[in-house]
């Protein structure tokens, strides 16, 4: 097993969904004593967000490239084959303002890629990946569920994958963690519950 850890909050050791990535990928290595880990910081080491001059990159002669355009090609590259050769996928996603942050959709943006992961066709897109289990390790401070018209987190990233072609999609999610320490606790531990049931 390849298992292809993110995490992409800024707030480090403050973080619930580093602390519960961290516990999740814990348990499937424990499992899984053979797998391979890669670990993607997006706070820390973000992508850069797609500019011109890489979406045109292509159509240019790489010698006529800019060192930052070299950088970014570079790492696009990177994080889109660290995507590909994962089995597991656990992606630490904590809710910022309704939706995800902005490190997280920079990495989408390297892994959805038009004739590689999905392609468009006369009946429309059709993803090109299977055999990948994902694990978004959602964290909230507001109580939001599974259904709420204010959410464009979890259902915008279980979009993205399933467009991707991946439909094992699974949501650990810890919601109410900034509503009070007895919410918190209850949140953390429901969290971690679910990751015992699926790391199972």
């Amino acid at each position: 097993m390849n298992i292809l850890h993110l995490d992409s909050s800024p707030l480090m050791a403050h973080s619930v969904s580093r602390q519960l990535t961290a516990k999740l990928v814990s348990q499937l290595q424990q499992q899984n004593p053979n797998a391979t880990l890669t670990y993607r910081d997006l706070a820390q080491n973000a992508p850069s967000h797609l500019s011109y001059s890489e979406l045109g990159a292509a159509q240019q002669d790489p010698s006529e490239w800019s060192q930052t355009l070299r950088q970014d090609v570079a790492t696009a590259k990177a994080i889109l084959a660290e995507f590909l050769a994962a089995d597991a996928i656990v992606v630490g996603a904590p809710m910022y303002n309704f939706s995800i942050p902005s490190q997280l959709k920079a990495w989408i943006d390297r892994i959805s890629v038009a004739g590689t992961t999905f392609k468009y066709t006369e009946t429309g897109p059709v993803g090109l990946l299977s055999g990948k289990t994902v694990y978004i390790v959602s964290s909230r401070g507001g109580l939001y569920g599974s259904a709420n018209a204010m959410d464009h987190q979890e259902a915008y990233l279980k979009t993205v994958f399933q467009f991707l072609g991946l439909s094992d999609v699974q949501i650990i999610r810890a919601e109410g963690v900034n509503m009070g320490d007895s919410l918190r606790q209850q949140a953390l531990q429901a969290a971690q519950q679910d990751i015992a049931a699926v790391a199972a």
